[in-house]
């Protein structure tokens, strides 16, 4: 049974609108699982969160405090990209405005420069973050653990045959310690992140193992839309969010454990 959030001061609730971006097409290897993460921390911080699934043709809602986006195959790349166009502007604004944003897997690649497909297919990104990606034959797939400073460990499960490539100055998410795995299998690179943007090859899903990523997001959207980020917890809440950390680093460990 859910544990309620606490009210603030006068009964006050603090709102934090989630939206879930193409949860149709983008949405394999359990990448709704990350939406189901924040929303249940969001509660357990005392917040009140609102999810909105904006498919192809949704409006945005009123707020956008964070957006989520999963993976998909190529088909479901070619389904969504003309409506990501479109959004391409808005989304470019909310990035540059400091609006937290995961992308997993093929939205990450689609907000590179461009993904040309294994067919020879070239299909524009909409250029959040600098990189490009091109289909290759091999796949790379797998228990990851990659490393980060200012995550730590991050540890997910990659499934791509898409070889993303940085370009000069951008920041990855992390770096792996082998060759044919990460980014492209050759720099040990995993991930991208542009201010409050991140994008990485990690299912899973992702955030259910990795509370201090679900935290950063929580916190930007927190600090953009109220201020501050100011849990207001009672026992229950800090018993539960403990209890889900615990799990979690089980989670962690048993994945990393397991060979590729």
């Amino acid at each position: 049974m859910q544990t309620p959030a606490p009210a603030g001061r006068d009964g006050e609730t603090r709102p934090i609108d989630v939206v879930s971006l193409y949860p149709r097409d983008m949405n394999i290897y359990g990448d709704s699982g990350n939406v189901l993460t924040v929303t249940r921390r969001l509660a357990l911080y005392g917040y009140e969160p609102h999810v909105h699934e904006i498919n192809q043709g949704d409006p945005w809602p009123g707020r956008v405090d964070m957006i989520l986006g999963g993976g998909g195959q190529d088909t479901g790349q070619k389904k969504i990209i003309d409506d990501l166009f479109r959004r391409a502007d808005d989304l470019r604004a909310f990035a540059a405005d400091g609006v937290p944003m995961l992308m997993i897997c093929g939205l990450y690649q689609l907000f590179g420069d461009y993904f040309e497909t294994i067919d020879g297919t070239r299909l524009d990104g909409i250029g959040i973050i600098g990189a490009h990606t091109i289909g290759r034959d091999v796949r790379m797939i797998g228990n990851l653990v990659e490393h980060s400073a200012q995550f730590g460990d991050v540890i997910g499960y990659e499934n791509h045959s898409g070889q993303t490539f940085l370009d000069d100055g951008v920041e990855p998410l992390g770096h792996v310690d082998h060759d044919g795995t990460g980014n492209n299998g050759e720099d040990h690179t995993e991930g991208a992140r542009v201010n409050n943007v991140i994008g990485t090859y990690m299912h899973g899903s992702l955030l259910p193992k990795n509370p201090a990523i679900s935290d950063f997001l929580i916190r930007a959207a927190a600090e953009r839309r109220h201020g501050a980020f100011e849990p207001r917890q009672g026992d229950a809440q800090r018993d539960e969010l403990a209890r889900i950390d615990g799990v979690a680093a089980r989670a962690r460990k048993v994945a990393a454990s397991r060979p590729r």
